[in-house]
């Protein structure tokens, strides 16, 4: 098929269709339907699975910080994230940002246990010139983290194992979703 030719076709099937070559206000006029206006837009709940995961965490973490109610353990400074790893973390914030990653992930996947969470923060080994493989994350962090966030009343045990949030964190959590929602 050349070019021409679908340029041809094109103009045809247009040409055919006897509402494109009338205007809006005269197939109104000769009884066509007119569209109903467009309603404003319903405005619902944010929650926090509608809104960017760094954004939120970043947001949280904020707060959490702001709030002054997490006790940061002693080893803040000078602890690695996992054996994998050669180095503390460079962010001075890190802490909160953990404690607000677990409470997210808390929030969309309800049960999870600590070790879940040392898979989930674990990555990549890297040995030399051997292949690299997965190791998990450290759980003492994380241990600490829920730990933390149990005792604010964000989170509690689930009955069939794992970690679960409350009620009051489930609110917590969507206030600030709400927020960072602009």
């Amino acid at each position: 098929i050349n070019a021409e030719y679908m340029g041809t076709l094109s103009e045809c099937l247009f040409f055919f269709r006897p509402s494109a070559l009338m205007p809006k206000r005269d197939r109104k006029e000769e009884g066509g339907e007119e569209k109903p206006a467009k309603k404003a837009a319903v405005s619902r709940a944010v929650i926090v699975k509608d809104v960017d995961p760094s954004e939120f965490i970043i947001a949280y973490a904020a707060y959490l910080k702001k709030a002054g109610k997490v006790e940061l353990p002693k080893y803040v400074d000078i602890v690695k994230l996992a054996p994998r790893s050669e180095l503390a973390p460079t962010d001075p914030d890190w802490y909160y940002t953990r404690c607000a990653s677990i409470a997210r992930r808390l929030y969309v996947n309800p049960g999870i246990g600590l070790g879940a969470f040392t898979r989930l923060y674990g990555g990549a080994a890297r040995r030399g010139t051997i292949r690299s493989r997965f190791a998990r994350g450290a759980s003492g962090n994380v241990r600490h983290c829920l730990q933390q966030l149990e005792r604010l009343d964000i989170v509690e045990h689930c009955p069939n194992g794992g970690r679960k949030l409350t009620k009051k964190g489930y609110r917590a959590l969507d206030r600030i979703a709400q927020q960072v929602l602009p």
